[in-house]
């Protein structure tokens, strides 16, 4: 299990919770996604998905994402396809605090070849890349408005 968080001092709950709502953002903060293809009319409502591209020719590959719950006080699941090896959980948890807000992305291997090879240098792995997606998810909330 791979578990990271950010303080994003200045930033409101309201501002990455609006871009976590925009799936067409995903392409600028999720590490690894390089175009993002359809999204679901009423993402992140459960069952709705985020389809993209991750990688460059000739090992480009379409994928999907789908939200499993959101909860608009401050949390959305989803389940990521990594195929052929397997799907991943991510959890990601909003919270205010003084000054701004806390995120959370807690993600694991849930199904497949990922879950049965799992391991401390998968988790590594994971650490390092949510260090960045974090870092570009604070980048894209600041551009949004703050909501009461």
């Amino acid at each position: 299990m791979a578990v990271n968080s950010r303080h994003m001092a200045g930033v409101a709950p309201s501002q990455v919770l609006a871009t976590l709502c925009d799936g067409r953002s995903y392409g600028d903060w999720v590490v690894g996604t390089r175009k993002v293809r359809e999204v679901s009319p009423q993402w992140p409502a459960p069952g709705t998905a985020i389809h993209y591209t991750v990688g460059y020719a000739p090992f480009r590959k379409d994928d999907v994402t789908w939200s499993r719950a959101f909860d608009p006080a401050g949390c959305l699941e989803l389940e990521a396809q990594v195929w052929p090896m397997g799907t991943l959980m991510i959890v990601i948890r909003v919270e205010d605090d003084p000054g701004g807000a806390t995120v959370v992305i807690d993600e694991y291997a849930e199904k497949g070849l990922l879950r049965t090879l799992h391991n401390p240098l998968f988790d590594a792995a994971i650490k390092a890349r949510n260090v960045e997606t974090l870092r570009r998810l604070e980048k894209q909330a600041r551009r949004r408005p703050a909501t009461v």
